[in-house]
């Protein structure tokens, strides 16, 4: 299969959904932190409104990530840009894998964490947590220098549906 020219208006919006569902998940972090203090504490975690946002939030997540790949692997994804030397369009294949990867086991490391009780989840989970900031700012950089540096419109693909 050939690479598409772009992306499609189905992955462009996923991928905005997804990114703030993100950023959602770390501002209305505070409740589920606070409960599972508690719960660490060896009180019962108390599940609010604020903890169900953030549930509800991880599993969407989750759940749009796996639907995204389906779509990379049914559709495919444009082809990094040319002039990208060979190491940088390796570093960009790693890094979405890796956020690809993020995506899905910080839903799954949470709910172990949270519905099973599973404290080590919950430490997993707040390591996966720092490498999806450290992972996603480095995302929000390259989408920068490509459209500050090298002015190649790479962030008009994330913008325009080439279907």
């Amino acid at each position: 299969m050939s690479a598409p020219k772009g992306y499609s208006s189905l992955q462009i919006h996923l991928h905005w959904v997804v990114a703030i569902l993100i950023v959602a998940q770390f501002v209305f972090a505070e409740g589920i932190e606070e409960a599972w203090r508690a719960f660490e504490e060896g009180g019962a975690a108390v599940f609010n409104f604020m903890v169900g946002v953030h549930v509800v939030g991880g599993v969407l997540v989750g759940a749009f990530a796996l639907w995204r790949i389906k779509l990379r692997r049914s559709r495919g994804v444009p082809d990094a840009p040319e002039h990208d030397p060979a190491l940088q369009k390796l570093a960009a294949h790693l890094t979405h894998l890796a956020l690809y990867g993020l995506m899905i086991l910080l839903p799954i490391s949470g709910m172990a964490a949270w519905f099973g009780g599973v404290l080590v989840a919950g430490e997993v989970h707040q390591l996966l947590k720092m490498a999806l900031i450290v992972l996603v700012l480095l995302h929000v950089l390259a989408v920068l220098y490509h459209q500050f540096v090298v002015k190649d419109g790479l962030l008009a693909r994330m913008k325009r549906p080439l279907d």
